[in-house]
């Protein structure tokens, strides 16, 4: 697996992990969805350097401009409900892209993860982008790639998350193909005895949408 840490050079990206860390600011739910967002733009920049691009020509008002734009078609797909908002940064910058989502839940007493929703568009041939703001055991995000991959072939897979935990990339690493990209915001230090992410930002579903019962 290809991993990509974007964070290791310091830039915006750093400001807004630590407001969304900060456990005085999360008690603003709208802030802390919109640093989500920002942080899935700022991944979404850093991963369109690796997309192919093909040159076209641009009619202006004075004249003609050759360029580069993103040569093949881009699928989104979250996990809900916390991708919602890291989705929602990736849309403001793949703009033409297609939009798709699942549901992923652990069974109760049982460590088999469910999924059970899913609506998305094909990405046969496509490069599609997995998108989940926390990556700590791992278990969701292979059932949900293994629940994908079962029909369609995508061109190329990135997997793209905010948070991550030393135990869930070595997860994924073991269950998911070589080829796979993995873009991790921040790098944690591991998980505490109920599989929650150390120093982490708590559950960002909770924090982003309100209390589940």
């Amino acid at each position: 697996m290809h991993i990509h840490y974007i964070s290791e050079q310091n830039s915006i990206l750093n400001h807004f992990l630590a407001q969304l860390r900060d456990v005085e600011i999360q008690k603003d739910a709208m802030r802390f969805r919109k640093n989500i967002e920002r942080i899935g733009e700022i991944m979404a920049y850093e991963l369109s350097k690796t997309l192919p691009y093909k040159k076209v020509s641009v009619q202006t008002p004075l004249g003609v401009k050759n360029t580069m734009i993103i040569e093949d078609n881009v699928v989104l797909c979250s996990i809900l409900r916390a991708g919602l908002a890291l989705h929602t940064g990736f849309m403001n910058f793949y703009d033409d892209a297609e939009n798709g989502f699942v549901s992923a839940a652990r069974v109760h007493g049982a460590t088999e993860i469910m999924v059970e929703y899913q609506a998305a568009p094909s990405f046969e041939g496509k490069h599609l982008l997995l998108v989940d703001p926390m990556l700590a055991t791992g278990f969701s995000l292979v059932a949900v790639y293994n629940k994908l991959m079962q029909h369609q072939t995508p061109k190329e897979i990135h997997i793209c998350v905010v948070i991550a935990a030393p135990e869930g990339i070595q997860f994924l690493q073991e269950n998911l193909p070589d080829h796979v990209h993995l873009w991790v915001a921040s790098l944690d230090d591991g998980l505490n005895a109920d599989k929650y992410i150390i120093p982490g930002i708590g559950d960002a579903g909770d924090l982003a949408y309100g209390e589940k019962l």
